[in-house]
């Protein structure tokens, strides 16, 4: 089955969330969990819209917690695909907050998400390849294979020896 290509700015996905009493811990800031799920919120529906179909997450990469987000805060998550393999897809996600009163914004998290696209037996699907268009979209693009063989790395799914990728980062001769 061949599968048509799409551009990368078919698959952005804007969302935007208040943060309420309800999402914080005892310090008045969101908490990560929350974060966590809104984050996987947004990248599911960026890898849906390119897969044109369900799909499940398979990892989550490097979130960090370095700077809070407070009771109050605007938060603005944006998705994008950055590559498409052959059933997987790996997706960007970036992070903002907005104090409203304060008029102040502030990039606080970004992530990659991994996602395969499977059918209603839970059988993994092919997904269109990706195209990038921008110059940010071709350097996200670019290190994708990277990110992925390291992935597979980590997880005993790949062995070292045969990620070229990674290999070719510290190729000293």
């Amino acid at each position: 089955m061949t599968t048509k290509k799409k551009f990368a700015n078919e698959s952005f996905v804007i969302m935007t969330e208040m943060v309420l009493p309800n999402d914080t811990n005892t310090l008045n800031n969101l908490m990560g969990g929350r974060l966590m799920h809104w984050m996987d919120i947004v990248t599911a529906i960026s890898a849906q819209r390119h897969a044109n179909s369900t799909v499940v997450t398979a990892s989550a990469d490097n979130i960090s917690f370095s700077k809070p987000i407070n009771l109050g805060d605007v938060v603005t998550l944006k998705a994008q695909v950055t590559r498409a393999f052959n059933s997987s897809m790996e997706v960007h996600v970036t992070v903002s907050a907005e104090n409203l009163p304060k008029g102040t914004k502030q990039e606080t998290h970004s992530a990659f998400f991994t996602f395969v696209a499977v059918d209603k037996e839970n059988n993994k699907l092919q997904v269109p390849q990706l195209i990038p268009e921008t110059a940010e979209e071709k350097v996200l693009y670019d290190g994708a294979l990277r990110r992925r063989q390291l992935r597979l790395v980590l997880s005993k799914r790949m062995s070292p020896k045969d990620a070229t990728e990674l290999k070719a980062l510290f190729d000293l001769e």
